[in-house]
């Protein structure tokens, strides 16, 4: 009965360290929670002028001005985008993360779409962005994409509300 009972700690344990947040990511975390606003998308790594659909939902000038809201104590989240002639407004929900970078990379945000009842709407397909810096009023935010081939990098330009 004491092996067992040993056993049974043995493995909580393991179970609880493997599947923590480090320190590093439970920090990101807390710092990613509030609301955002997406002050500037713009391209790097090309040049030319570039319009397109970003996260296979609406195009570049609609997410310029749009609203992000991340809550860590569930992670999930919400961004709005404003309704105009070109774009579709509304909220669309997700559910995000901090992965852990791997050697040479930085750590990412992680998401994917759900709906106002939080199940996945994605098919478990999400997106990652680089975070490329994070404080409490300002946040950078990269993905790397390929046009006719050619890598270009997404960048977007946030501040805290």
């Amino acid at each position: 009965m004491v092996k067992r009972s040993l056993l049974f700690v043995a493995i909580a344990s393991l179970l609880l360290v493997s599947c923590s947040v480090s320190k590093s990511a439970r920090s990101q975390r807390d710092i990613f929670s509030g609301t955002w606003n997406l002050d500037n998308v713009y391209y790097e790594n090309n040049s030319g002028n570039f319009k397109s659909v970003i996260f296979n939902d609406a195009e570049d000038i609609c997410f310029e001005d749009s609203e992000w809201f991340f809550r860590d104590n569930n992670s999930t989240g919400r961004y709005t985008i404003k309704q105009s002639s070109l774009c579709q407004g509304g909220d669309r929900f997700f559910r995000w993360s901090v992965v852990e970078p791997t050697a040479n990379y930085s750590s990412q945000l992680q998401f994917k779409f759900i709906d106002e009842n939080r199940k996945d709407i994605s098919g478990g397909y999400g997106y990652r962005l680089n975070i490329v810096s994070l404080t409490e009023q300002a946040m950078t935010l990269k993905s790397n994409v390929s046009v006719d081939g050619q890598p270009v990098t997404v960048v977007y330009e946030f501040s805290r509300k």
